[in-house]
Formats: structure tokens, C-alpha cells, sequence
């Protein structure tokens, strides 16, 4: 049977469409179902303008009410039952999908999660754990919003998951885990820091110490781990310098004959480095933590970075990421 990912339709900038486009790409791609949660009626006259998909591949699961991005979370789950975030929890909860893809509300989509699954067995807060390119390869940052604030046990459960995670999803034996600070040295940092070092040094975890900011994406570590505030503006800061660089270079090489007949010749190299940094390469970021698989996708995700994060929720369910994170877990 085909594994069948729910999808909060309603969830992102471009929904409804830009979510159904990259929906019916990501069927095409893998071997997979999707169950499109939203306004029923809505969703009929956006699948409309795409070719017919048979009912056992793509679905529709009715959802009147849509939680708004500056909604508050809490009081809009409440007001809205039949919410797509909420309705989509559900499929997941009673064994209709195996996973969850939103590009929605980021705080609907984690207390819906956690009301819907609960957490792990010794798991206080789920964490986003957020996939990072590297001059190696790729490495986790976690958390990357869940949590704004944290306690220093807290941020020993993001390694303990970080580690499981980058053996699952980036293939890591034994993951190097580095705890962001403004210093190497292990007594840097704020009281957080400080204590959270302390007791991952205790952990089993391989952990190699304190990272600086400019190590995240040097592959020093394979897990990065944060407070879901630093990791936040880490992520935006690095997003906002890759776009500001790419629109400098793209002035420069368009400035004179000379850098025009040079850009043909680093076009190519241009479009790999494009592709490496690009968010919408990974699609989505799994919650991990909760009791359930949910994978939460930027709020500008295009249908490129839809279908990547569907295909990626496939591919964790398949090798069964819950279990596995539990799992890992059960043996420290």
C-alpha cells in the first residue's frame, strides 16, 4: 500500500495553489498518496485546473476553517475545530496518513501535534530540526523555532534527537553534536549555555563542544544545537545573506560585456551553489519530539519546495523516523 502523507492545503503564502502543484509533483515523483486537507469545494476547482489524478493517489479531506498566520495559535485551534492544521493532525492520529506536510501556521502546527500525538517517552519539547548545507555536505540545527525559550535539559534532548536524526536522515554514524555560542571555550556563553554544556558533556552524545556562529555551515558538526530563538535568526540571517549575495552577483556580472561573457562560463557553478543553499531543495524540517511524523515546510514555500517536502515526509515515514527517534532514545 502507498504511504499517504496528509497536507494542510490551506498552509503557506501560496495556498492554495502553490501547495496543489507541488502536491500532484511529488505523486508523480514517489511512490505515494496525498490527502489534501482544506475547503472542500476549493480545493475541487484548484485540482480542476490540473490533470486528473486517480482518487487512490490524491484525495481531499474537507477543512472549512483555515488558521491565518497572525492568528494566535492557541485561542484560533480552539475557535476553529475544523481547522486544515487540526483536520490533518487527525488523519495522522487515527492511522488514516503516516505523515503531515504544513507550510502554515508554524505554532498551530506544533500544539495541534502535541495535542494530537503527545511526546516522546523523556521528550519535554519537540524541537524543528532544520537541515543546513555545509562546505562538507549538510548538517541539523535544532531547534529552529519550536521553543523561544529553553531550559538547559531542553537543549540536551535537541542533541540526543539531533544525533538520531542526522543517523536516519543524513546517514551519519556516531553525529559530531556542537552547542552554538559566542565562544569556543566551554565557560562562554550565558548561564543557559554554560549549564547546557556541562550536561551534554555527561551525555554519550559525540560531543565536541561549543560552536561559534561562522562554524554553522563550515561542517565542523553534523548537529548544531540551539535555542529555537538563536536558531530562528541564525536560519533568517543566513537566508537573507544568500539572497542579498545572489542579487550583488548577479549586478556584477550584468554590468559590463566582459561579466556577461564570464557569466556564461559560471553560470553552471552558479545554479549548483543555488541549489545547495536553496530552502525549497529540502521542502521541510521534521517537529521532532512528538509522538507523530510532521514535517513543517518555510511559509514562502513554492511548489519545488511543496513537492521536496512531501517526498521527504515519505521517505521519513518509509524508514520509520518515530520509531527510530524513540528508539534511540530508550537506549541513552
Amino acid at each position: 500500500m502507498r504511504t499517504v502523507i496528509a497536507v494542510d492545503a490551506m498552509g503557506g503564502d501560496r495556498a492554495p495553489e502553490a501547495v496543489v502543484e507541488g502536491a500532484l509533483a511529488a505523486v508523480r515523483r514517489v511512490d505515494a498518496a496525498v490527502t489534501l486537507v482544506g475547503p472542500a469545494d476549493r480545493l475541487a476547482d484548484e485540482l480542476a485546473r490540473h490533470d486528473a489524478c486517480p482518487p487512490d493517489v490524491v484525495s481531499v479531506a474537507d477543512a472549512p476553517d483555515v488558521v491565518a498566520m497572525h492568528e494566535s495559535p492557541l485561542a484560533a485551534l480552539r475557535r476553529k475545530p475544523r481547522s486544515s492544521i487540526r483536520v490533518a493532525t487527525e488523519l495522522v492520529a487515527t492511522g488514516r496518513a503516516s505523515a503531515l506536510f504544513t507550510a502554515g501556521h508554524s505554532g498551530a502546527a506544533f500544539l495541534a501535534a502535541r495535542s494530537a500525538f503527545g511526546m516522546l517517552p523523556g521528550i519535554d519539547r519537540p524541537a524543528l530540526a532544520v537541515t543546513v548545507p555545509t562546505h562538507t555536505g549538510a548538517a541539523v540545527l535544532l531547534d529552529a523555532g519550536a521553543n523561544l525559550e529553553c531550559r538547559p535539559d531542553h537543549l540536551v534532548q535537541f542533541g540526543l534527537m539531533g544525533a538520531a536524526y542526522a543517523e536516519v536522515a543524513l546517514h551519519r554514524e556516531r553525529p559530531r553534536v556542537g552547542l552554538l555560542s559566542i565562544g569556543e571555550e566551554a565557560g562562554k556563553g550565558n548561564d543557559l549555555i554554560r549549564e547546557a554544556h556541562a550536561r551534554l558533556s555527561e551525555t554519550p552524545l559525540n560531543f565536541i563542544g561549543n560552536l561559534e556562529a561562522r562554524d554553522l555551515f563550515t561542517g565542523r558538526a553534523d548537529v548544531v544545537v540551539c535555542d529555537g530563538f538563536t536558531g530562528n535568526i541564525a536560519l533568517k540571517v543566513g537566508e537573507g545573506l544568500i539572497e542579498a549575495a545572489e542579487a550583488m552577483l548577479r549586478e556584477e556580472l550584468g554590468a559590463a560585456l566582459v561579466s556577461q561573457i564570464g557569466a556564461l562560463f559560471v553560470r553552471r557553478a552558479f545554479r549548483r551553489v543555488r541549489q545547495r543553499v536553496d530552502y525549497a531543495e529540502y521542502g521541510a524540517a521534521p517537529l521532532v519530539g512528538v509522538a507523530g511524523l510532521v514535517l513543517v515546510g518555510h511559509g514562502r514555500s513554492s511548489p519545488r519546495a511543496v513537492e521536496n517536502g512531501i517526498t521527504l515526509a515519505a521517505r521519513l515515514a518509509e524508514a520509520g523516523l518515530v520509531d527510530r527517534l524513540r528508539g534511540a532514545l530508550a537506549r541513552v
